[in-house]
């Protein structure tokens, strides 16, 4: 089950350390210490290494660098399009453009379009305050929009390659292209995103009418060129988008843009380099390496035998299983975890546009369940308060439906 080089002694010694750095990902913090994922990832890479689980040649060759520089390539251009008022451009346009009944399904479908291209975490980091901002200024309660906001950003992510972090990581692994994932996903995430809306007008339904609608306030409107700051940036976006659909390798693009981005954009370098997350990045290699001292020490085909009699072929249980993980440990942890079982199916395309599916419609179902959501309930903390159960009567509903809806739409279509 396990390399014979390996002792006992590493085996359990590889096993634990598995654990506990599970155990954060799955909790967000140690026990007893301020071990966040990031860190527990780096803790966990470096144990693996000093107990000869997984050599120091072998721990490099396990970063799949293809990922790593499509994400870090991918938050550079998003900061430069932060950074440039794309985002604040947007957003000015809801608030001068919208009646007080359009708002719901205009931030659904805003978020969810925006995220399906740009790093649906970075989309949420920057339109949360504006939809609290949009919501006051139209006398309307902001929850049932926040809530919109964070769950249709999860849902408009799944239709890209570049939607979201577990999605670059399965683009990668699996060889799908851009243009291929794209078609297969975006109906998903089109019929998604019009549950979301179905799912919270019903919810709220007689609660989201404007008390009274107050002219939209034009004094913090930025210059007309500053606003134009975004168009290099958006235009570079633009041509790489266009890559990807023209088959080139989506890293290789997205370092070509983040590159350009660097010799044309005017900001100083440090201001974009400040807006990419590098605990994420840092988070990635970490998993990496673990992941490969889980199997060399044979933890990952014991785990993965385990759910045989699940019949995970199969695409319904397969799905609940992934949902069931990717909310117990997070969704990249399960993703990783669940890599090497993927080539065993029979059709494995159709499993890994099933695991991209599921593990980041899973998001939705609880606050926890992805960072977009945990990103909107703290940025929101200060002006209203989201609790579990509030979350829960939209994200629940939400994710068991646009989960069987993937899988329906992925079995059918595979």
């Amino acid at each position: 089950m396990f390399s014979d080089r390996l002792s006992e002694a590493q085996v359990i010694a590889a096993w634990t350390v598995f654990a506990c750095s599970y155990l954060v990902f799955a909790i967000g913090k140690f026990p007893g210490l301020k071990i966040d994922r990031p860190g527990a990832a780096i803790v966990g890479a470096v144990l693996m290494v000093a107990i000869k689980v997984v050599s120091p040649p072998n721990a490099i060759g396990s970063v799949d660098f293809a990922t790593i520089v499509l994400l870090f390539a991918m938050m550079l251009m998003v900061a430069t399009l932060r950074l440039g008022g794309f985002f604040d451009f947007v957003a000015e346009r809801l608030v001068s453009r919208l009646e007080p009944a359009h708002l719901l399904p205009a931030i659904i479908f805003t978020s969810g379009v925006l995220s399906a291209f740009f790093v649906n975490d970075i989309v949420c980091l920057v339109l949360a305050p504006f939809v609290i901002l949009i919501a006051n200024r139209m006398s309307m309660n902001p929850v049932p929009h926040l809530l919109a906001l964070a769950t249709a950003s999860n849902i408009g992510s799944v239709a890209t390659i570049t939607g979201n972090p577990q999605n670059m990581l399965i683009g990668s692994y699996s060889g799908i292209s851009y243009r291929s994932f794209l078609a297969h996903l975006a109906p998903v995430a089109v019929a998604g995103l019009l549950v979301d809306w179905l799912v919270l007008w019903w919810l709220w339904r007689g609660r989201l009418q404007a008390l009274e609608c107050q002219a939209p306030q034009q004094a913090g409107r930025a210059p007309a060129h500053e606003r134009l700051q975004f168009v290099k940036p958006l235009a570079v976006m633009a041509a790489v988008l266009a890559g990807f659909l023209l088959g080139i390798p989506p890293a290789m693009m997205a370092a070509l843009g983040a590159a350009a981005l660097l010799v044309v954009h005017a900001r100083n370098p440090r201001e974009m380099y400040d807006q990419v997350d590098w605990g994420l990045l840092v988070f990635f290699v970490g998993l990496f390496v673990i992941v490969r001292g889980a199997e060399a020490s044979g933890l990952v085909a014991r785990l993965l035998s385990a759910f045989q009699f699940l019949n995970l072929h199969r695409a319904a249980p397969f799905s609940a299983v992934v949902v069931a993980l990717s909310n117990l440990v997070s969704n990249v942890p399960a993703v990783m975890l669940l890599k090497s079982l993927v080539p065993q199916f029979p059709n494995s395309r159709a499993a890994w546009l099933l695991l991209a599916m599921a593990s980041t419609l899973a998001g939705n179902l609880t606050i926890t369940g992805s960072v977009a959501n945990i990103i909107v309930v703290e940025r929101a903390r200060a002006d209203v308060h989201i609790g579990f159960r509030e979350y829960s009567r939209v994200g629940v509903p939400v994710t068991l439906l646009t989960v069987a809806l993937g899988t329906l739409w992925v079995w059918a279509t595979r």
